[in-house]
């Protein structure tokens, strides 16, 4: 009798550790600590509604030439800007690149928003480097131009793979590529500009986001 009494005993106690172990895994806290690995976590960012941007300027010749090769866009005046968008929420965000720039501040002041411009251009202006310059009365070239020819084609062939080619982030997901502002060769006005996105959406209730800025000096 007094091993059956055991055996009930132990029986009981193994049923109440068991008990206490589900009812502190269903009561403990999810772990919101994002992957250390997620891609951009370490960049200048800016942060809300679930989106996260993320922004790194190659303003460093070695850097560019390793990520670019011979087709370098820092080479011919060009800042390539790696951009990340990372999507915490469970819906879909759309973001339209077309309407990012990069905004300027000169040391006069004066501030001056640019336009990015397309791989086909950047891969032109790679490829013929002395080619027709821009007009002088602007500050910064907007609109540079294309030729179309095998070594434009295959500049090309270097950048277009690393541009910033989609628009929708997956949820959960994270989307990046780059992104080409002509700055006249002048690379010190990347320590003093910032990227703008200011036109997001949450898909499909096509709700619109605040925008985002980020800061590319250190």
């Amino acid at each position: 009798m007094l091993r059956t009494f055991a055996r009930a005993l132990l029986g009981f106690a193994a049923i109440l550790l068991a008990t206490a172990a589900a009812t502190a895994q269903s009561s403990a806290p999810p772990d919101k600590t994002p992957p250390p690995n997620q891609p951009g976590a370490n960049l200048p960012q800016d942060k809300h509604e679930g989106l996260i941007v993320s922004a790194s300027a190659y303003t460093d010749p070695e850097r560019a030439k390793e990520k670019f090769g011979k087709s370098s866009p820092l080479a011919v005046g060009i800042l390539p800007v790696e951009v990340f968008l990372h999507n915490e929420t469970l819906q879909p965000i759309r973001v339209d690149t077309s309407t990012i720039q990069l905004a300027v501040h000169f040391p006069s002041g004066k501030h001056q928003d640019i336009d990015w411009i397309a791989p086909q251009e950047v891969a032109s202006v790679v490829a013929h480097p002395n080619g027709p310059p821009a007009p002088q009365s602007r500050r910064l070239p907007i609109g540079i131009g294309s030729i179309t020819d095998k070594k434009t084609d295959k500049a090309l062939e270097a950048i277009r793979p690393l541009a910033l080619d989609a628009d929708i982030v997956p949820p959960q997901a994270t989307i990046h590529g780059f992104l080409f502002f002509d700055l006249n060769h002048d690379m010190s006005l990347a320590a003093d500009a910032s990227l703008y996105v200011p036109d997001v959406t949450s898909v499909p209730s096509n709700k619109a986001l605040m925008f985002f800025e980020v800061s590319l000096g250190k």
